[in-house]
């Protein structure tokens, strides 16, 4: 793989920035841009993924998974809500405000978007700031479903030095006898408001990131390597009307051959920088 030097990637910048100005920009964000804030990645360097992620089914069938994604979700939830939005988050608030970005469409569930200040945020696979009951369809703030899990189980213990995965749980040593929480409402089963691995994104969720891309005369990916289908179809949406693709990543992408700029560097580094060059 060939390395891109400092030059190279500032052309690249210079080539996007003219390729964007004057057009309204819908931005579609994956889990590269929170690693900055401490959050790690499922793919690229440095990547932390588990053997066996999380699935729809597992979560309705096999109640020793629910135990053990509660209280891994409960011993990383801390840390992972008290991550702080990084200079790649702000810069697409400051350019939305300006003007010049017409919303976001994150994969990313950690809400940081919204804490950068960013107002028009389809969040495609949902955000850990919720819990439902899949019984009676009562919303709940996972702060309160946190003071739950910890009355219910007195004697967990946050470990200091915790390894958090991307979804921000954390591997357990044990969920023997730990309670799992349930709907204060009816005692149905809870589940965060997120979209497993092998469900699908709500049709009003994408119907939302659809409309903000169609109202959009140019599309930056930035953070996402394209695995996951949802953000392959925005693209290639974008692809079919022929506007200005920009993609930003470390890693290559599925979607490098249809991008007319492609820039393989951090998003904490690069999004400021079109921020300059475009407001």
């Amino acid at each position: 793989m060939s390395v891109t030097t400092s030059a190279e990637l500032s052309a690249g910048i210079e080539r996007s920035a003219d390729l964007l100005r004057g057009r309204r920009i819908a931005v579609l964000t994956g889990a590269g841009i929170s690693t900055d804030s401490g959050i790690p990645a499922y793919r690229g360097e440095g990547a932390r993924t588990r053997a066996d992620p999380m699935t729809g089914q597992r979560y309705l069938a096999d109640e020793a998974a629910r135990r053990r994604y509660w209280i891994g979700g409960h011993l990383g939830w801390r840390t992972f809500a008290s991550a702080q939005p990084n200079s790649g988050h702000i810069a697409l608030a400051e350019m939305e405000r300006d003007g010049v970005v017409s919303g976001v469409i994150t994969q990313n569930v950690d809400g940081l978007h919204l804490r950068a200040g960013s107002a028009r945020v389809v969040e495609v696979h949902g955000t850990m700031r919720r819990v439902l009951c899949l019984h009676c369809g009562q919303v709940f703030d996972r702060r309160d479903i946190a003071a739950q899990i910890e009355q219910l189980n007195p004697w967990i213990t946050v470990p200091e030095n915790i390894v958090m995965n991307p979804d921000g749980d954390v591997a357990p040593e044990s969920s023997d006898g730990f309670i799992v929480p349930t709907c204060t409402i009816c005692g149905g089963m809870l589940k965060p408001d997120v979209v497993f691995f092998g469900e699908f994104v709500p049709a009003d969720r994408f119907r939302a990131a659809e409309s903000l891309l169609r109202g959009s005369e140019a599309l930056i990916v930035a953070g996402s390597s394209l695995v996951v289908n949802s953000g392959v179809r925005l693209v290639e949406r974008a692809r079919r009307r022929g506007i200005p693709l920009i993609i930003v990543n470390h890693e290559p992408t599925r979607a490098d051959p249809w991008a007319h700029v492609v820039l393989p560097g951090g998003t904490g580094d690069v999004l400021p920088a079109l921020k300059e060059l475009l407001s």
